[in-house]
């Protein structure tokens, strides 16, 4: 299997940033990793594995990205506009870096947004604030809203509410969406969410469900049994959803 570590000096968020290639051809896997994950993370939890056999064939292509979560989201001791503000950084970062070097590499028509648990939100944030760049959204064990205090998961902005954090929760701003080029990328883009039944953020993957369906966009929302959120069950999941 073809393995490619990469690194630059990215001028959005003006420190180095790293990924990992897996593969030479095929549909393009943009992932994201969990909570204050790294680049090799996937990798580290078997996932490239359980994709070997579609990754050998030519089918898909991984490109996984390092988090910046200890200077965003869970970054506690900067103020929640400041948290905000680098995330916005972090997207940049992605538009204007990662997914060029993406179509530089392989020019194939489909990419494809994915991540696990926090990854799944920011899989799914990128993929519903841009869905022209993007065909599939395949989300693992996603929280949609980080102002939810579910369980030991809480408000990662301690109270704090802004347009910018509207704009950047699906939960939030999917609603009041009335954009028709960007509704209808939507309505033609593959969605995938999968969550586990007895997984905290199961009412929250109830809540976008219903969201989408109201709007017309279709969409799967897949039930895993048990908690199912964690590397074990993630495992058995890629290779059907992806």
């Amino acid at each position: 299997m073809n393995r490619e570590y990469h690194k630059w000096w990215s001028n959005h968020l003006h420190r180095d940033m790293e990924l990992l290639v897996f593969g030479h051809a095929g549909a393009k896997v943009l992932i994201f990793p969990t909570r204050k994950g790294r680049f090799y993370e996937y990798e580290n939890m078997g996932m490239v594995s359980a994709l070997q056999h579609k990754i050998d064939q030519g089918l898909l292509q991984l490109y996984c990205i390092d988090s910046i979560d200890n200077e965003s989201l869970y970054c506690g001791w900067a103020h929640p506009h400041g948290r905000i503000e680098r995330q916005k950084l972090y997207e940049s970062y992605i538009l204007h870096e990662v997914l060029p070097f993406m179509q530089h590499k392989n020019q194939h028509d489909c990419v494809i947004s994915h991540g696990l648990s926090l990854g799944a939100f920011q899989a799914a944030n990128i993929a519903f604030r841009h869905p022209h760049l993007f065909k599939k959204l395949v989300a693992f064990s996603g929280r949609y809203d980080l102002t939810l205090n579910v369980e030991s998961f809480n408000d990662l902005f301690d109270g704090f509410y802004s347009e910018d954090i509207y704009f950047n929760m699906p939960t939030h701003y999917l609603p009041n969406l009335d954009c028709p080029w960007r509704v209808d990328h939507l309505r033609a883009m593959d969605i995938t969410l999968v969550i586990g039944q007895e997984d905290p953020f199961l009412d929250n993957n109830h809540y976008l469900s219903s969201i989408l369906s109201w709007k017309d966009i279709h969409h799967h929302l897949q039930y895993w049994h048990d908690r199912a959120h964690s590397p074990r069950y993630w495992r058995q999941m890629a290779p059907v959803f992806i």
